[in-house]
């Protein structure tokens, strides 16, 4: 996976929420709603999807700038800095794989340079499972700092690897951080930023992701003419790990977590500099309703992920990412590399590099839209444009009236296909799911999504060149292009809006056990 996070969609609930209303003398939220419990059947009416009102529109003034934002930024820019290191170390081995399975004797055996690329996806898969237990017990921010160790031992053991045993228990070590700080950082920025800028702040883990695919694309041309170059590209993968573990020492812990385990007066000092004093007490109030109602602070297990409410997160999160894998996202970039190549671009590093910057276009456009228009419209969006995408290269290779032409529709089709994945469906999914879970269950319904995700990578790597052998690769692409398809139809009838409400109104609202008790006088 590359751009780690998008969607699939399962049926998740429907909601009939929910009215709040602020009493001025109180400064406390009241909230009535009532819930349609909802089995999963993709059977939701439009009218039952909108049953969610619009969170009601701020006043403006014109004469001062907008920073809410601007507490939260530097301790979202820190741990986005994991989204970084996920991204470098993505794209730190398309080069080179060559030159270190010619120094380490296994050239032209490809079952092993296999391995050493996908021995990665092993790690990340049991750092996902891994993940939300740790994060449970001891919180964001040690989690973010232990969680360096794996990565900062696994890339200065690749590169100074002299066999194949170390080079393979390098990039294991690797992946086990990378698939723990998968889910770690969109359940941090989630926590920690302002409902209001809550899908423009979580856009930066994609953002990050692809700076760090950016800059080890960059890295990586010397490989081409120096075969000893990759040792100098690992060591530095190394350095951000550091940068990481010292800046958490300065961000903030969750709020929430801060308060789940009794510490209330360093709850409320983070909300108060990161959310503004105005809104301690109502947060303060909405912990405490979620709390007393699902029990949170007595902890939880992985069997709780089969009772309601959290099976039902649990497979919406694994449904996103069985949808966004299967939509071809990894395939795609498997291939761009031949889709440049015949147009004339023959180095394998400039043609990913273009990929990354159409990738952080995309990324930049849903900075800007997330908050704006919605998670559910940029995922809709999205989708059919990776559809368009998918079924334009096909039409371009089944149908050649031109081969110049054709090669140009299919340079337009990649192209277009990975901007309009990382403008939803690469970043949504990842937030979306932390925000439709409780805080209960939230970092274990987080971990057992991306181990789905990267299961469903490893399938989609193993599985794409032999059937592209078999089937062509006009058929494979419609095939993605369906899967888009089906998931922006999904998107439409079976999501449900999360833009400006608080995670707590939305787990009240998910919940059908939850019991709220009116504030008023």
């Amino acid at each position: 996976m590359w751009v780690a996070t998008v969607l699939p969609k399962p049926a998740p609930p429907v909601l009939s929420v929910l009215t709040s209303s602020r009493n001025p003398k109180q400064n406390s939220f009241h909230f009535r709603f009532s819930y349609r419990p909802l089995n999963f059947k993709l059977s939701a009416t439009k009218q039952q999807q909108q049953q969610l009102p619009e969170p009601k529109a701020e006043k403006k003034n014109p004469s001062s700038s907008d920073i809410g934002w601007l507490p939260a930024f530097p301790h979202v820019l820190i741990a986005s800095m994991s989204n970084f290191v996920f991204g470098y170390h993505i794209g730190v081995m398309n080069g080179p794989i060559v030159s270190v399975a010619k120094e380490l004797g296994f050239e032209g055996n490809s079952i092993l340079e296999g391995l050493v690329v996908s021995i990665f996806i092993v790690g990340a898969f049991l750092g996902s499972v891994a993940s939300g237990s740790v994060v449970d017990k001891l919180g964001c921010r040690r989690t973010f700092q232990l969680d360096t160790i794996p990565l900062i031992l696994g890339a200065l053991i690749s590169a100074q690897a002299h066999s194949l045993d170390e080079i393979l228990w390098g990039r294991f070590l690797v992946g086990l951080g990378i698939g723990v700080n998968t889910v770690l950082v969109p359940i941090y920025i989630s926590e920690v930023a302002p409902t209001k800028y809550r899908g423009s702040l979580g856009t930066l883990c994609q953002i990050g992701t692809c700076l760090g695919i950016i800059a080890s694309l960059f890295l990586d041309i010397p490989s081409e003419t120096d075969p000893h170059w990759w040792r100098t590209i690992l060591y530095i993968a190394s350095a951000p790990g550091f940068f990481l573990a010292l800046g958490m020492q300065f961000a903030v812990e969750s709020p929430r977590w801060l308060y789940k385990v009794g510490r209330l007066d360093d709850a409320k000092t983070v909300i108060r500099n990161l959310w503004g004093s105005s809104e301690v007490e109502t947060a303060i109030q909405d912990f405490q309703s979620v709390i007393e109602n699902n029990g949170v602070n007595v902890g939880s297990g992985w069997l709780e992920l089969l009772d309601e409410p959290h099976s039902r997160a649990a497979f919406i999160g694994g449904a996103l990412f069985l949808l966004q894998q299967f939509a071809g996202i990894n395939g795609v970039l498997y291939f761009s590399s031949l889709t440049f190549r015949d147009v004339g671009i023959t180095s394998g590093s400039l043609a990913s590099l273009f990929v990354g910057l159409a990738n952080f276009a995309g990324a930049l456009s849903a900075l800007y839209l997330m908050d704006k228009e919605g998670r559910q419209k940029l995922l809709i969006g999205s989708y059919l444009g990776m559809a368009v995408s998918m079924f334009l290269i096909a039409c371009a290779i089944s149908f050649p009236v031109d081969e110049e032409l054709s090669h140009n529709l299919s340079i337009l089709g990649t192209l277009m296909y990975i901007f309009t994945f990382s403008i939803g469906a690469g970043p949504v999914t990842g937030l979306i799911i932390p925000e439709l879970s409780s805080a209960k269950m939230r970092g274990k319904i987080m971990g057992f999504s991306f181990s789905v995700h990267w299961a469903c990578n490893f399938l989609v790597g193993l599985l794409f060149l032999h059937l592209v052998e078999i089937f062509g690769v006009a058929p494979v692409y419609t095939c993605f292009g369906s899967v888009s398809l089906l998931a922006a139809i999904y998107a439409k009838y079976f999501l449900v809006e999360t833009k400006g409400r608080s995670l707590e109104e939305i787990e009240m609202s998910l919940n059908p056990n939850f019991s709220v008790r009116d504030k008023r006088p």
